[in-house]
C-alpha cells in the first residue's frame, strides 16, 4: 500500500531488480566480455601495484641498511621479502586502488543509483537480511570446515601465517584491515562493479556465479597455495565462493552495497573474535 500522494513507506519490499533493469536481459555473451575486461584491468593493476610496492620495499630497505653501515652481504640478505604489516598495507593499497579504479572507469553510480541505496538503509527489512547474511555465512563456513575435517580435509588459507603474527603483533590494526577495508574494497569490486553489471542487465543469477568465482580464485589464487591438497583447495574454493554468492544475493535483495559491506564485516568481526579467544 502507498502512502497519501503515492509515495511507497521505507517499511516496504524492495522490487526484486532495481527501476532502471531493462525488461528484457541482455545479451549474455557482451556481458562475459565485458566482466572478462574488468577482471584483466584487475589483474594489470594487481601486477603493477606488486611489483611497484616490492621495489619502493627494496629501495627503502637498501638505504635503511646502507645507513646503518650492512656489509654487502648483509645487504642482499636483508632486503628480502617484506614484513608482514608491510604485506597487509600493501594488500589494502592494491585492493583499494584495484576496487576504486574500475568502480570510476568502468561502473560508476548514478545520482539515482545512490539516492535508491540511501532508502534503503531506512528500510528495516534491510537491516534485517544484512544480519542474516552475515551470521549465515559464518555458520555456513563453519559447517563446511568442520565436514572437512570429518572426512580427514584440513585445508590453510594462504594469509593465515600472515593473519597469526598480525595478531599477536598488531591486532588493533589487523581487526581495522579485517573488519573494516577489506569488505568495504571487496563488496565495492567484487560486488558492486562485478556483480553489479549483470545485475542492472536483467542477468543476476550468471552475475551471481561468475563473481563469486573470481572472488574465491582471488582469495586463493590456483597453484600458489602451499602445502594443500586439491580436495583442500576445493573446500577452499567452496567456502569462499559460497560467502561471494550470499554477500550478492544480499545486495539484490536489499538494493543497497551497504548492506553486503556489513554482513562481509559481521562474519569477519565474528571470526576474528573467535580466533582471538581460540
Amino acid at each position: 500500500m502507498s502512502e497519501p500522494g503515492g509515495a511507497v513507506p521505507a517499511s516496504a519490499a524492495p522490487p526484486a531488480l532495481p527501476p532502471d533493469v531493462p525488461a528484457t536481459p541482455a545479451r549474455a555473451a557482451p556481458l562475459v566480455g565485458a566482466f572478462l575486461a574488468d577482471i584483466g584491468l584487475a589483474v594489470f593493476l594487481m601486477l603493477a601495484i606488486s611489483l611497484a610496492g616490492g621495489i619502493a620495499w627494496g629501495l627503502w630497505q637498501l638505504i635503511t641498511l646502507q645507513q646503518s653501515g650492512a656489509d654487502p652481504g648483509q645487504l642482499a640478505r636483508g632486503i628480502g621479502q617484506p614484513g608482514v604489516l608491510a604485506q597487509i598495507v600493501l594488500v589494502i593499497f592494491s585492493t583499494g586502488t584495484i576496487a576504486l579504479s574500475l568502480y570510476f572507469l568502468r561502473q560508476p553510480a548514478s545520482t539515482a543509483e545512490r539516492a535508491r541505496s540511501l532508502a534503503a538503509l531506512r528500510r528495516p527489512s534491510t537491516w534485517g537480511w544484512t544480519l542474516a547474511g552475515g551470521v549465515l555465512v559464518f555458520l555456513g563456513s563453519s559447517l563446511f570446515s568442520w565436514l572437512g575435517r570429518q572426512a580427514g580435509i584440513e585445508p590453510v588459507p594462504t594469509n593465515e601465517a600472515m593473519v597469526e603474527e598480525a595478531a599477536a603483533r598488531w591486532p588493533v590494526f589487523l581487526a581495522l584491515f579485517v573488519v573494516v577495508l577489506a569488505p568495504a574494497y571487496e563488496e565495492l569490486l567484487f560486488r558492486r562493479v562485478l556483480f553489479g553489471r549483470f545485475l542492472r542487465a536483467g542477468r543476476p543469477w550468471l552475475g551471481l556465479v561468475l563473481s563469486s568465482l573470481a572472488f574465491a580464485l582471488a582469495h586463493e589464487v590456483p597453484f600458489l597455495s602451499d602445502g594443500n591438497t586439491l580436495p583442500a583447495m576445493l573446500l577452499l574454493w567452496l567456502v569462499y565462493g559460497g560467502l561471494g554468492a550470499v554477500f550478492a544475493w544480499v545486495y539484490w535483495r536489499t538494493g543497497t552495497l551497504w548492506a553486503a559491506v556489513i554482513a562481509h564485516a559481521l562474519n569477519n568481526g565474528i571470526a576474528l573474535a573467535l580466533h582471538g579467544l581460540a
